[in-house]
C-alpha cells in the first residue's frame, strides 16, 4: 500500500458562500522594504493580486485555491498566526455581495460566540476586514470537499465505517446550529470538508485500477453564506435541487427539518457514490421520491399551493413517458440500495429513511440520533 499526501488544498465552499469584497495594500513579506501597490479590480470585480503580495501587513498571498462567482479564496501566510496558512476568501467588489458578507459574517461570528474551541465542527472563521469597498474574511485551512475526493476517486463508495463518522460529525454540527437556532439550508458534500485529505491507495485488482482510501474521516460543514436564524425571513427556496426537502419543493414552508433531510441525501451518496435524486425538475424529483419512498403523504399533497404537480390527489405523473421510465429504470425503493445484508448495513439505511420522512414534523430530530451513531463510532473504521 502506498501511502500519498494531497498536496492541492481545494475550499470549494468559501466561494459558494455569501460575497465578501475587499481591496487592498500590498507590502513585501520580508518587511525590509515595502511598496504600495494600486488598489485595482479586474473587469468582474475581483481584486487584482499575485504571489508574493502582503495585505493588512498581514497575509501573505500563497496561491489562489480557486474562483467563483463572489471571488476568489486564496491560500496565504498569516504572519500573525506564527506563520500558519490560512484560507483568505475575498469577494468581488459588488454592493449586493457585501450585504450577503454582512449576513454570513453575522453566522460566523455567532458561531464563534457559541463554540470559541471549535468543539461543533463548524469551519473556523478567524478573522475579517474591509478594506477599500472589498471584504475579506479569514478562515482555518481545510482540504478536499468530501465531493471533490469521491470525484477524483471515480465516484468509488465511501466504507461503511467511515460514512457512519462522518454522519456522526455532521449530525453534531448541524445540532449545533438548530440548538442556536440556525438552519444551514445548503447542507450538501460539497459543504463538507475533510480536515487532512491525505489517502492511501492500492490496486484493485478485479477493476483493474488504483483506489484512493482517505486516511481521516474529521470533516467540518462549511458555507453558512445562506444560513438562516428562525427569527429572519425565510426566502421559499432554499438548498441545492439533489438535496432539496419535499416541503421545500411544494412551498410549504421550512426549518429545520430541511437540513436532516439533506443530510439523509448527503449519507446515502457517501454509501452508494451517486445522488439520489439525480433530477432538475421538481415533478420528475417528486416522482423519484414516490419511487423510492413511496406516496407523498395526503396531508401535503392537499396543503401545498403547488396543486400543478397533482390531480385527484395523486402526483400527476405519466409513467409511459420519456421521463417516467427515466424514473423507472433509475430509482428503486430506498432498502434495494442496500450493499450487504450486514446489520450495520441495516442501522445505516434505518437512519437514512428516518432522515428521509416526508412530513418534517415526523423527521428524525438529530439529537436522537446522535447516542446510537457516537456509540457505533467506537467500533473499528475500515
Amino acid at each position: 500500500m502506498i501511502c500519498f499526501c494531497s498536496v492541492r488544498r481545494v475550499l470549494f465552499f468559501f466561494f459558494c458562500l455569501s460575497g465578501f469584497c475587499l481591496n487592498w495594500h500590498f507590502f513585501l513579506a520580508d518587511n525590509s522594504r515595502t511598496r504600495a501597490l494600486s488598489v485595482r479590480d479586474d473587469e468582474e470585480g475581483h481584486l487584482i493580486c499575485r504571489s508574493g503580495d502582503v495585505l493588512q501587513e498581514r497575509y501573505e498571498i500563497v496561491s489562489t485555491l480557486g474562483e467563483g462567482t463572489f471571488g476568489r479564496v486564496m491560500q496565504c501566510i498569516d504572519h500573525r498566526r506564527g506563520g500558519a496558512h490560512v484560507a483568505l476568501k475575498i469577494i468581488k467588489n459588488v454592493e449586493k455581495y457585501k450585504e450577503a458578507a454582512r449576513l454570513e459574517i453575522n453566522v460566523l461570528e455567532k458561531i464563534n460566540e457559541k463554540d470559541p474551541d471549535n468543539k461543533f465542527l463548524c469551519v473556523q472563521m478567524y478573522d475579517w476586514f474591509d478594506y477599500h469597498g472589498h471584504m475579506c474574511i479569514s478562515f482555518e485551512l481545510l482540504a478536499l470537499s468530501t465531493f471533490d475526493f469521491l470525484k477524483e476517486n471515480n465516484y468509488l463508495p465511501y466504507s461503511i465505517g467511515q460514512v457512519r463518522h462522518m454522519a456522526y460529525q455532521i449530525c453534531l454540527a448541524v445540532k449545533f446550529l438548530h440548538d442556536n437556532k440556525l438552519t444551514h439550508t445548503d447542507l450538501k458534500p460539497e459543504n463538507i470538508l475533510f480536515v487532512n485529505s491525505d489517502f492511501t491507495m492500492s490496486f484493485n485488482v478485479e477493476k483493474k485500477r488504483e483506489e484512493r482510501t482517505v486516511k481521516s474521516t474529521a470533516v467540518r460543514v462549511v458555507d453558512f453564506g445562506s444560513a438562516t436564524f428562525d427569527h429572519e425571513h425565510h426566502s421559499t427556496i432554499v438548498s441545492t435541487r439533489h438535496y432539496r426537502a419535499p416541503e421545500v419543493i411544494l412551498e410549504l414552508g421550512w426549518s429545520h427539518p430541511c437540513d436532516v433531510w439533506s443530510i439523509g441525501c448527503i449519507l446515502f451518496e457517501y454509501y452508494l457514490g451517486f445522488t439520489l435524486f439525480q433530477t432538475h425538475d421538481n415533478r420528475e424529483h417528486l416522482a423519484m421520491m414516490e419511487r423510492i419512498l413511496g406516496p407523498v403523504p395526503s396531508r401535503m399533497i392537499r396543503k401545498t399551493r403547488k396543486q400543478k404537480y397533482f390531480y385527484r390527489g395523486r402526483l400527476d405523473w405519466d409513467e409511459s413517458s420519456s421521463a417516467g421510465k427515466y424514473v423507472r429504470e433509475n430509482c428503486k425503493p430506498l432498502r434495494r440500495y442496500l450493499l450487504s445484508e450486514a446489520e450495520e448495513h441495516h442501522q445505516l439505511f434505518d437512519l437514512i429513511e428516518s432522515m428521509l420522512e416526508y412530513e418534517p414534523s415526523k423527521r428524525l430530530v438529530l439529537k436522537k440520533c446522535l447516542p446510537i451513531l457516537k456509540s457505533k463510532e467506537r467500533v473499528k473504521r475500515r
